[in-house]
């Protein structure tokens, strides 16, 4: 490994039982980027991180992280690194602060230095007027602050960060991507993972789609979208009985894909996604902006599961 490569994993494989969860694949994250593992529950994120920060054991294949192999260096590498799991496990019974520094003390802080490294991560997090507080009196937002805080108490090389806006309402969410764009101009390798299109179209450098286990595209957000989709998309109903019609008319102008009854026209650069319109037998019809989303739908061929 370079010294640019924070992290690569070659034929990773995670089985539980005879269910491989994670199946054969292969990455490289550079060092200062934002890595991100973007797909539905169940597509093998989780799993993919928890071997990268040594929770999990590797099934089959090579993952080495900063430079150490997992199966070999787990303790050296988890000094070294930052979690933030979905669950962010939060200690009701001490407050903000209390909650940071008895997280210092696992990595043998000096007393000083944690607490003067515990009051700048609130500040940072724009938790500090809370520092006193308890867990239970913090919203679902600022518990997760304060958990990307815990996480960055050891000042890591590298965070890992599981869903770390799931189930946050969009204000506390967009708090939250400010934190991580910070995080990101200061030089902190990331790995994120999400299913929520916007947030790792809004935050990773690269990423890779994963549905069931493999790796189904990899690259920049931007890049992605203009391969697989274009710039523009139009979406429409369509009966039926209407549906062989519409495609014999559109087959050799557009790109497209059916879902059930919902027809997505992909517009390349050069189109006009206007001049579609006048195939679409539909009043119902939205001309927009192409996303990550339809990267997703196009490359998986199915709608986002839950």
């Amino acid at each position: 490994m370079t010294e640019q490569i924070v992290a690569e994993g070659k034929g990773l494989v995670k089985k539980y039982g005879d269910k491989a969860v994670v199946n054969a694949i292969n990455f490289q994250i550079k060092k200062g980027e934002c890595y991100g593992l973007l797909g539905p529950n169940g597509a093998g994120k989780t799993s993919t991180m928890k071997m990268m920060y040594c929770l999990s054991p590797v099934t089959a294949g090579n993952l080495h992280v900063l430079g150490l192999d997992v199966t070999k260096s787990a303790y050296q590498i988890k000094k070294r690194i930052g979690v933030v799991p979905q669950e962010d496990g939060l200690d009701p019974d001490f407050t903000v602060l209390e909650n940071l520094l008895i997280y210092a003390s696992y990595f043998n802080l000096p007393k000083a230095e944690a607490e003067k490294r515990a009051k700048e991560l609130l500040r940072f997090m724009k938790i500090d007027e809370k520092s006193s507080s308890s867990v239970e009196q913090l919203s679902g937002g600022m518990k997760r602050r304060l958990a990307i805080a815990r996480g960055m108490i050891n000042n890591p090389e590298m965070l890992f960060l599981d869903e770390p806006t799931t189930g946050l309402d969009p204000q506390a969410r967009h708090l939250i991507w400010d934190n991580l764009r910070e995080l990101k101009k200061r030089g902190l390798s990331m790995v994120l993972t999400t299913h929520y299109m916007e947030e790792a179209e809004q935050i990773c450098d690269r990423l890779a789609i994963m549905d069931h286990g493999k790796f189904l595209c990899e690259g920049r957000p931007t890049d992605l979208i203009v391969q697989y989709i274009g710039h523009e998309v139009v979406d429409f109903i369509c009966q039926d009985a209407d549906k062989k019609y519409v495609i014999e008319k559109i087959k050799d102008k557009y790109d497209y894909q059916v879902i059930r009854n919902r027809f997505h026209l992909f517009i390349k650069k050069g189109q006009d996604g206007r001049q579609a319109l006048t195939v679409v037998p539909s009043d119902d019809v939205t001309v927009r902006k192409a996303t990550l989303e339809d990267v997703f739908l196009k490359v998986a061929g199915h709608e986002l599961r839950d």
